[in-house]
């Protein structure tokens, strides 16, 4: 990681813990003080995984977690009667030296039980992702294929922030997005000109379920307005994470039920960082007049100035207004909008070009 980057990045303990999630985990124990990934804890549980924490006091860090640890195991037991349970370590669990593997033995809770070792201080918040699915892997809870496969992908992920993504930068404040209302004129304007418009999601994990709302806005305003049309989504249902599949199919029922085709899906949701090229083979082919990009955009490869960008974090809004890319608006709040869905939700700049067209 460059170590010049000051603005906050996402945390590896955040990222295990998303990781265990799609690995359809029943339980996420977090081995650490009761506040630590608060945030990212009660949205999770929206998802349908419980999240409980060992509580650790000013005493156990002193003496030891053990005692702590194994309560909250057998607590779980009785509680919520698991299948599967993910212990996920924290900055605490790691700087006392717990043996949470021992501590698992110890409780004996009579389910297929794991520990991932992670803290809040490693090089990128994918190690902690990679943490996780080796030790799903080693409990059996996934192929070592798919482990591997998924290691090569946040690996490429990792990099691909590093060369054009917010890490890329020193620092970068959260952008303010500009309005979408230019935006959708620009793409009614097109449309109702007869041009060719391609829109191309690059979209993680259950982000899909916002961003693959513009894909329905598109097709309404092509069908009212005329022009041409070429989707493009990384939507592969075959491949990925058991969760994660889940919404690739959920999705595309949605979208065939709604009438709206997808024209080319291209690698799942989790292979956004390695499938830049094979989507712009695809959409060359179709020679857009115009392009949208949902997601993260900057994983196409040879971006144009004129592209319109639809992102969900702030500070990569800013990335994309600091390089120009003047038509580049934000959908902020789309995580916490997300969490637990299981159908498509409402994106604001699809539903500006919804009334735009309506009232042409």
């Amino acid at each position: 990681m460059n170590t010049a980057v000051i603005h906050p990045r996402p945390n590896p303990i955040v990222a295990a813990m998303y990781t265990v999630r799609d690995m359809d985990v029943d339980v996420i124990v977090l081995h650490g003080p009761a506040g630590c990934s608060f945030m990212a804890s009660r949205p999770l549980e929206n998802a349908g995984v419980r999240v409980v924490t060992s509580a650790l006091k000013d005493n156990d860090l002193i003496f030891g977690g053990t005692e702590p640890l194994v309560r909250t195991l057998k607590e779980v037991r009785n509680k919520f009667n698991p299948k599967t349970v993910a212990v996920v370590g924290t900055c605490a669990s790691t700087i006392i030296g717990d043996d949470m593997a021992a501590a698992i033995r110890r409780a004996d809770i009579g389910c297929n039980v794991f520990p991932v070792d992670c803290h809040g201080c490693m090089a990128a918040n994918t190690d902690g992702a990679i943490r996780a699915l080796k030790a799903g892997a080693k409990a059996g809870i996934i192929p070592q294929e798919e482990c591997d496969r998924q290691t090569a992908l946040l690996k490429a992920a990792t990099e691909l922030e590093r060369q054009r993504g917010m890490a890329a930068r020193t620092y970068l404040s959260p952008a303010v997005s500009p309005t979408k209302l230019h935006v959708c004129r620009q793409i009614a304007d097109a449309l109702k000109a007869g041009k060719k418009v391609a829109v191309v999601m690059l979209a993680k994990k259950e982000l899909a379920y916002r961003f693959a709302d513009m894909f329905v806005a598109v097709d309404e305003a092509r069908r009212k307005l005329g022009g041409k049309t070429f989707f493009v989504a990384n939507m592969d249902g075959s491949v990925g994470l058991p969760r994660i599949r889940r919404y690739c199919s959920n999705i595309m029922a949605e979208l065939d039920a709604d009438g709206v085709s997808i024209d080319r899906l291209v690698g799942g949701l989790d292979e956004y960082a390695v499938v830049g090229e094979r989507m712009k083979a695809e959409v060359d082919a179709f020679a857009p007049d115009m392009t949208i990009f949902l997601g993260i955009c900057h994983a196409y490869p040879d971006l144009k100035k004129e592209d319109i960008l639809i992102t969900d974090q702030p500070r990569e809004l800013a990335n994309y207004l600091n390089q120009n890319f003047l038509s580049a608006v934000g959908e902020v709040s789309s995580h916490n909008m997300v969490m637990g869905a299981t159908g498509i939700v409402h994106l604001e700049t699809a539903d500006t070009l919804r009334e735009i067209v309506r009232e042409m």
